[in-house]
């Protein structure tokens, strides 16, 4: 038996009676990879794309994903986390030691009502299941896509979600 991945899960679970874990991690980070880093912009979650640069589309939960977006999509999670006023929430998630735990409500604050919305469209969960399985996911997938305290590099992220 192999082990699972770095979701979970050796599956796509994105069926009925599956977990909803993979497909919901893909679905957020890939939105905040478009949001934070779609050319390279520094511009805040919300902010409107320059009408000069056309936005790609974010993968779809369906896709796999690959480890340059999920790279960017952690980085965006933790910007907004950060700028949110949960820094230190999301550092004991990325530093070694024990993750704090965070509730539905801390999600919703730290993400945005557009965040959560556009997660509840992707995914067909309600907003609530949203903000619930992400305050249960996060810490432990973060904690697990920075094994030493710090961003993976893209090979390690590569094997990481091998």
């Amino acid at each position: 038996m192999s082990s699972p991945n770095i979701f979970g899960s050796n599956q796509n679970p994105a069926v009925p009676g599956g977990s909803v874990a993979k497909p919901l991690i893909i679905a957020l980070l890939a939105l905040l990879a478009s949001r934070y880093f779609s050319g390279k912009s520094s511009e805040p979650a919300g902010a409107p794309a320059p009408e000069s640069q056309p936005r790609s589309p974010a993968p779809t939960p369906a896709q796999e994903p690959t480890p340059g977006n999920i790279l960017d999509g952690l980085g965006g999670l933790i910007k907004q986390f950060q700028q949110k006023g949960f820094g230190d929430t999301i550092d004991t998630w990325i530093n070694t030691g024990a993750n704090q735990d965070v509730s539905s409500d801390q999600v919703s604050d730290a993400l945005g009502r557009d965040v959560v919305d556009e997660l509840s469209r992707r995914t067909g969960l309600s907003r609530d299941q949203v903000v619930e399985e992400l305050s249960r996911l996060l810490p432990g997938t973060v904690d697990r896509l920075t094994p030493e305290g710090r961003l993976p590099t893209q090979r390690e992220m590569a094997r990481l979600l091998s």
